[in-house]
C-alpha cells in the first residue's frame, strides 16, 4: 500500500501557542509523534518558511508547511538480515534466538527499524503463519531496548502449542534486571494489574482496571547504587518488569521512559534500560521434553553491570 507525496499548509491556531513543532504537528495533521519528528529530521517541514527542529517552539498564526512523502504499509514485513541477531537453536519446529538491542520483534506503526521477523525472512527461515501476517510464528515479544532470548516458531503444530503454553504460564521466563537502589524485601512477588498509561500512549501503569500482571524477583547483588535482581514472570504483560519496578520505585537503571536516574545512567553509559531475557525454558512441541535455552550479557549491560560493581 502506497500512497503519493502530499505538501500541507496550515496555520497554527491560537491554541497550539507555544506547543513544541513535532506535538503541534501530530494535532494539526494527525501524524505521531515519532512520524512528526521523522520528517523534521528530514527537513520536510517549515515554519514560516524556515527549517526546523522538533522542540522548537510555534507561535500563533505562523504557517506550517510539511511535506509528506510516499508511505509503505507499516505492517508488511521487509526481509532484511539484521546485524546482531544470533541463532540460538534452530530445528524443524522452533528458532530460538538472541535478540540485540534496537530491533523489534514484528513490524508495527511507527517503527521504521529492523525486525525479528524481517530477519528470519531474510535469511531463509520458514515461519508458522498463525497469528496476523505481520506477527507470523510469534508467540512472545521482547521491547525494542530489551535483549535476550526468545523463541520464533516454524510449525503450525509448535504454533499452536507453544501459544497456549506461554497462555497457560507454563514456559519459565528468566530475566536479569539491575534497578535502582535497594528492593525490600530482598525477594518478593509484585502482583498489580497493569494497563495503559493515562496520560502517555507509550507508556504503561499499575492501574486499577489493569490485566493481572504477576512479577517474582530474588537479589542476586546488592551494590551501593544499584541491586541485580533475577526476576521471573508468570504473566507477559508490555513492559512489565519496567513498570513494576518504577512502581517500588526501582526502576531498572538507564529506564529514563519509567523514572530512572539519567545521570546514573550517563555514569554507568546506558541509553537504555538494564533488562536482560537470560533464560527460556519450555516444552519442546515434538519431542515433549523440557528444554532451556541461555543469552549472556551483550556488551553494553556487563560494562554497565561492572562499573556498579566496582562503585564505592
Amino acid at each position: 500500500m502506497t500512497q503519493a507525496a502530499e505538501h500541507r499548509t496550515l496555520f497554527v491556531p491560537d491554541g497550539l501557542a507555544g506547543e513544541r513543532v513535532d506535538a503541534a504537528m501530530a494535532r494539526m495533521f494527525g501524524l505521531s509523534r515519532t512520524r512528526a519528528a521523522d520528517l523534521i529530521a528530514q527537513g520536510l517541514v517549515h515554519v514560516d518558511g524556515l527549517g526546523v527542529g522538533k522542540s522548537d517552539r510555534v507561535s500563533p498564526g505562523a504557517m506550517l508547511d510539511v511535506t509528506i512523502p510516499n508511505l509503505t504499509d507499516p505492517l508488511v514485513v521487509v526481509p532484511e538480515i539484521v546485524e546482531g541477531i544470533k541463532i540460538i537453536h534452530d530445528d524443524e519446529s522452533i528458532v530460538v534466538i538472541d535478540k540485540p538491542v534496537g530491533v523489534a520483534v514484528h513490524p508495527s506503526p511507527g517503527w521504521s527499524g529492523p525486525t525479528v521477523v524481517g530477519h528470519l525472512a531474510g535469511a531463509g527461515f520458514r515461519i508458522a503463519t498463525g497469528g496476523a501476517s505481520e506477527r507470523q510464528g510469534i508467540v512472545q515479544r521482547l521491547d525494542v531496548g530489551t535483549s535476550g532470548v526468545m523463541v520464533i516458531c516454524k510449525s503450525e503444530h509448535a504454533y499452536s502449542l507453544l501459544k497456549n503454553a506461554f497462555r497457560r504460564r507454563t514456559v519459565d521466563k528468566t530475566y536479569h534486571a539491575l534497578v535502582q537502589g535497594h528492593p525490600d524485601p530482598h525477594e518478593g512477588t509484585i502482583d498489580a494489574p497493569i494497563g495503559r498509561h493515562p496520560k502517555a500512549d507509550y507508556k504503561f501503569a499499575v492501574m486499577g482496571d489493569g490485566r493481572a500482571s504477576v512479577t517474582h524477583y530474588e537479589t542476586l547483588e546488592a551494590h551501593r547504587y544499584a541491586s541485580l535482581l533475577e526476576v521471573h514472570l508468570e504473566t507477559g504483560r508490555t513492559h512489565q518488569i519496567r513498570v513494576h519496578m518504577s512502581a517500588l520505585k526501582h526502576p531498572c537503571v538507564g529506564d529514563l521512559t519509567y523514572g530512572a536516574d539519567p545521570a546514573l545512567a550517563k555514569r554507568v553509559g546506558l541509553e537504555r534500560q538494564w533488562l536482560h531475557a537470560l533464560r527460556l525454558g519450555f516444552e519442546h512441541p515434538d519431542t515433549g521434553e523440557q528444554v532451556e535455552y541461555e543469552s549472556t550479557y551483550p556488551d553494553d549491560l556487563a560494562r554497565a553491570l561492572e562499573i556498579i560493581r566496582d562503585a564505592h
